[in-house]
């Protein structure tokens, strides 16, 4: 299942943006807390309970140009990987947008497709006002 978020402008430069999303602790300011607990970090690594008691965790999986990828951990209910795209529009400026490559079933798809797709739009609004 492949899912692409909604392209949100950030004020500033794609190397500070990709700077604070290869920071996994700084990944807790772009989730939605009331949605979200038990959050847990270390500097390459994330994990957290969503909603109905789904534990998501993510792994840092590099970098490529303007590109940050994510992958599952071994707590995630299937295997995914999330690319955050940046590119630069200005001095200031980028427009970024987030991608899910996952292996999701299709009775699972039907469960998650919306969910997931309005977290990582919520995750891209925030990361767009954290930098206002």
């Amino acid at each position: 299942m492949k899912l692409t978020g909604d392209k949100v402008n950030v004020a500033a430069a794609a190397p500070i943006i990709k700077e604070f999303l290869m920071n996994s602790p700084n990944l807790e300011h772009l989730l939605p807390m009331d949605k979200v607990k038990d959050f847990v970090s270390d500097q390459t690594s994330c994990s957290f309970k969503v909603q109905g008691g789904f534990m998501i965790s993510l792994i840092q999986d590099g970098s490529e140009g303007n590109k940050v990828f994510l992958k599952s951990g071994e707590k995630s209910p299937f295997p995914f990987r999330l690319t955050i795209f940046l590119e630069e529009l200005g001095a200031n400026e980028t427009q970024g947008h987030i991608e899910f490559d996952g292996e999701v079933n299709a009775f699972l798809k039907l469960m998650v497709e919306k969910p997931l797709l309005s977290l990582f739009n919520y995750m891209s609004s925030r990361l767009s006002k954290h930098f206002l």
